[in-house]
């Protein structure tokens, strides 16, 4: 966490307050936040005017005027919230407000907090809180060429035209003794997807987890490919899963939570057969599925 549909939904927030916004100050509170020393990341983002924020994989890219990028990944409890002095929310007060075309009712948060590591402030008034409870997830400054570099390791964008099972057979070919889900977890063949969809993507093809690649099916993989696309589009639409730590750039939860079939559900009655669902562990990950519909 979080995952590609969370990284999006956060985007699509940013990419509708953001460009044109002007970074006038840069203030940090945890030295381990950022990739180079404090004097050089201000002399090469304060002053600097973002013109478009993007994604791939699981991480936000900020362009920004004079060619370099902002480069933020948030692990595995990153936030990235936006506020606005219009915007703010008082601590405890419900409003309501817009981000990203969305109106939302949020509790309000006293922010920066003790999670916060970083704050970007902008000439509009507006700042952007970076927090980050396990202080795993990071910022960088990049050249155009390092950030192409950096790319060039990731793997397929599972949402493209391009991702289809045909596609989806020939990234994995190399893994044909590796379990599905693991695989699908390689984000140097496929680039966002982590146990959340991986999990729900192979209820909804109806394979087993621990399947072997090489034993997966000429058919099953434009099922899979499919099922993927679903998954992550309709978890887009609302606006990611919040188990606990993940928030949109508001600070408001995401709802898909309400929608999964099995992850999280080990022991509850499957949504397709009514049969108990299993829970167990494959390389380290909680995983779960259906022993009766996935083969």
């Amino acid at each position: 966490m979080p995952e590609l549909p969370e990284v999006e939904t956060i985007v699509r927030d940013l990419a509708a307050t953001l460009p044109g916004a002007k970074i006038k100050a840069f203030k940090l509170l945890y030295a381990g936040a950022i990739n180079v020393s404090l004097a050089q990341w201000r002399r090469r983002v304060v002053g600097q005017k973002i013109i478009k924020v993007w994604r791939r994989g699981k991480q936000l890219i900020f362009d920004l005027a004079g060619g370099e990028h902002i480069v933020i990944h948030l692990k595995m409890t990153g936030q990235l919230i936006w506020r606005h002095p219009s915007t703010s929310l008082r601590a405890g007060r419900k409003q309501k407000i817009i981000v990203g075309g969305h109106p939302i009712i949020g509790v309000g948060q006293s922010l920066p907090n003790k999670f916060t590591r970083a704050i970007f402030y902008f000439t509009d008034g507006s700042q952007l809180f970076f927090n980050d409870i396990r202080k795993f997830g990071w910022l960088k400054i990049a050249a155009a060429d390092e950030l192409a570099v950096s790319f060039g390791r990731l793997g397929q964008e599972p949402l493209s035209p391009q991702f289809t099972g045909k596609k989806l057979q020939e990234l994995l070919d190399t893994k044909a003794r590796s379990k599905i889900k693991t695989a699908l977890l390689d984000q140097t063949k496929i680039a966002g997807i982590g146990n959340i969809y991986a999990d729900e993507a192979l209820w909804l093809s109806r394979i087993k987890p621990s399947r072997l690649v090489g034993q997966v099916r000429t058919k099953d993989w434009s099922a899979l490919a499919k099922a993927i696309k679903q998954v992550l589009r309709l978890s887009i639409k609302h606006r990611g899963t919040s188990f606990s730590d993940y928030r949109d750039a508001s600070g408001a939860k995401g709802n898909f939570i309400a929608k999964l079939k099995v992850y999280g559900r080990g022991g509850q009655s499957c949504p397709r057969c009514g049969r108990p669902l299993s829970k167990t562990k494959l390389a380290g990950r909680g995983t779960h599925w259906c022993n009766h519909c996935q083969k």
